[in-house]
């Protein structure tokens, strides 16, 4: 008997489901976590790089032999290379310092092409951010490149149905909050429309960088939580959306992510961490009768050359 094999891009989605157990204190509810790192380039982001890209094909802004054009701090820069590689398109990626090294060796392992932004010491800033938008804009001016302007790009939502989908099946839908940071707004937006759908009481929670605290109205600033707090309110982010925000700082994001590795085994980076920090404080405040789901967004692999896991055992 034969079965169905797809292609490359048939092994995104359907993540495990994993159970925090000893990072969470004794009374606070259960704490649950989709693995995103089980997607093919070890992030949540391989969703929505599909989504966005099979939406421009479909509408014609991509035609064969064309080139994507992006800025990113590189993990969806690594999933729309990925993507790229599998559609046989060029990948023209605005990139910085500021991210890790190993986002930028996969990029171009997959074959993108990359121009750097500098940043300030590598901190991620609203300058930055801007500096790297600006850069792909022009870049995307050239013939035959579509522009992806992931921060603008409705379609990339549509590619976090799915993991709302799969959260409330895998929770057999005793789901009572969702916890989640913001970049773009895509994958919170995405997730808590799926869940909305099948339960509107569920309570969401965004989690932003406590130095950069745009979205709870304070100022922007500096931090070093890669992939989310840009500096100022994304263009599609909507408030109605979400139920309550939370600040997480650096340190506390860093701290958790190591964490995660030798106390869970879980391998992740600092959004991650970020995620789980504020998942606790909801699930401390909830109780043991209730369910807390987060995403560990990507692997631990893509941040070996950064800070966070340059410590000594027991720091």
């Amino acid at each position: 008997m034969t079965h169905a094999i797809g292609g490359v891009l048939s092994a995104i989605g359907k993540t495990p489901l994993i159970e925090l157990r000893v990072v969470v204190p004794k009374g606070c509810a259960r704490v649950v976590a989709k693995a995103e790192w089980a997607n093919p380039t070890g992030s949540m982001k391989d969703r929505m790089a599909r989504a966005a890209v099979e939406h421009a094909e479909g509408a014609g802004y991509l035609t064969p032999g064309g080139t994507v054009v992006e800025y990113t701090a590189g993990t969806t820069g690594v999933s729309l290379a990925y993507v790229c590689a599998a559609k046989r398109y060029h990948l023209e990626i605005v990139f910085s310092d500021a991210f890790s090294d190993e986002k930028r060796r996969t990029m171009q392992a997959f074959g993108a092409h990359i121009t750097d932004v500098k940043s300030d010491d590598k901190k991620i800033t609203e300058h930055l951010i801007k500096e790297m938008i600006r850069t792909a804009g022009e870049l995307s001016a050239r013939p035959g490149h579509w522009y992806c302007d992931q921060l603008n790009n409705h379609s990339a939502i549509s590619g976090y149905f799915a993991l709302g989908d799969e959260l409330f099946e895998q929770t057999g839908g005793e789901v009572d909050a969702f916890v989640h940071s913001v970049s773009t707004a895509h994958s919170i937006h995405g997730v808590t429309q799926a869940l909305w759908r099948k339960n509107p009481k569920i309570h969401i929670v965004a989690v932003e960088p406590a130095e950069s605290p745009v979205l709870s109205g304070g100022t922007s600033g500096s931090h070093k939580i890669e992939g989310i707090g840009i500096g100022f309110i994304p263009p599609l982010w909507e408030p109605g959306l979400v139920n309550e925000i939370l600040t997480v700082t650096t340190e506390e994001a860093k701290a958790m992510a190591r964490r995660l590795a030798r106390e869970e085994g879980v391998f992740a980076g600092t959004s991650s961490g970020a995620n789980v920090v504020a998942a606790l404080r909801v699930a401390e405040r909830l109780g043991p009768a209730a369910t807390v789901a987060t995403i560990i967004v990507d692997s631990g692999l893509k941040y070996l050359s950064t800070d966070v896991f340059r410590t000594q055992p027991g720091d």
